[in-house]
């Protein structure tokens, strides 16, 4: 590979890994909304942002997709985990949990190598078994410190890693995926934001919304922005990813959670004891274990 695309890649993959673990900060700046209003907004405004490029470039071919009956039904399972990821995510964030949900970005790949060997039969090397084994006694002494199954970080490394495990499995670009997930997730989004979550009043109810004339003309420019800042990272981690070894972009994402875990830590100053740092510590050795595996696999 030669240094020039190796470096934009790098370039392109930090920067949206950057974008990524920034992302609790936004999302803070919309707590004043309703999580689930804020979710209905994402899928809504992505839609409009990516069908708008593809439309651009002259790429209809994504509307397309239900004529391929098992492609269209793995786009479906795919908008539905990445929906209740986002959800989970934005939720997570806005109710004091972004350490856990940061923890839950550490453990996707082990996860995603498990569904690797589940559905591909992918082999495992040893060091990559250690890595697993130290993750699930992370997640096992979380448990037991905290007196409950640590269901937020389990829950989005499920989500995503399912998710992962799909796009593997169809063959279009990222924002045609994009284009195609949100389209299907659109019906939902919209239920979503006819639910009058902060009146409790009945369902469909367009004026549930009208509490958004009296937020602040920022945070609605904000909340504009949500198709831009869901599709923007993706398009720069799709440009990136296409000039990287797997193990270098392995390395890179991990950024994403660290920073997420530094911002709910040290800016949020959500509580998190000290004692539950013997937790964190299994699971960061499982992430330098899996990263030092990609790299002795590459030398091979």
């Amino acid at each position: 590979m030669s240094k020039l695309p190796f470096n934009k890649g790098v370039f392109f993959a930090v920067s949206a890994y950057l974008l990524w673990g920034i992302l609790p900060v936004y999302w803070r700046w919309l707590s004043a909304i309703h999580s689930l209003h804020i979710l209905g907004f994402r899928i809504v405004l992505s839609l409009f942002l990516v069908a708008a490029v593809l439309f651009a470039r002259k790429n209809t071919s994504w509307l397309r997709f239900y004529r391929d009956k098992r492609r269209g039904r793995l786009l479906g399972l795919a908008a539905l985990t990445i929906t209740i990821n986002w959800g989970l995510y934005i939720v997570a964030v806005n109710s004091g949990h972004t350490i856990e949900a940061a923890l839950g970005y550490y453990i996707t790949p082990l996860i995603s190598i498990v569904l690797g060997l589940c559905f591909f039969r992918e082999k495992l090397s040893r060091l990559q078994i250690v890595a697993f084994g130290f993750a699930i006694a992370g997640v096992t002494i979380l448990t037991v410190l905290t007196g409950k199954l640590p269901w937020i970080p389990l829950s989005l490394a499920v989500t995503f890693g399912f998710y992962g495990l799909l796009k593997k499995t169809v063959s279009l670009s990222a924002l045609e995926s994009l284009g195609v997930e949100t389209l299907i997730a659109s019906p939902l989004g919209l239920v979503l934001l006819l639910i009058p979550f902060e009146t409790g009043g009945s369902f469909p109810d367009p004026q549930g919304l009208l509490y958004f004339s009296t937020l602040p003309l920022n945070i609605v420019f904000l909340l504009l922005l949500c198709g831009l800042v869901t599709s923007f990272p993706l398009f720069l981690f799709s440009k990136g990813a296409k000039m990287l070894p797997l193990s270098t972009l392995g390395f890179i994402q991990f950024l994403s959670p660290t920073i997420s875990f530094l911002t709910g830590f040290f800016i949020f100053g959500e509580h998190f004891p000290l004692r539950n740092f013997i937790a964190v510590a299994f699971i960061w050795t499982s992430v330098i274990l899996y990263i030092i595996s990609l790299f002795v696999q590459k030398s091979r």
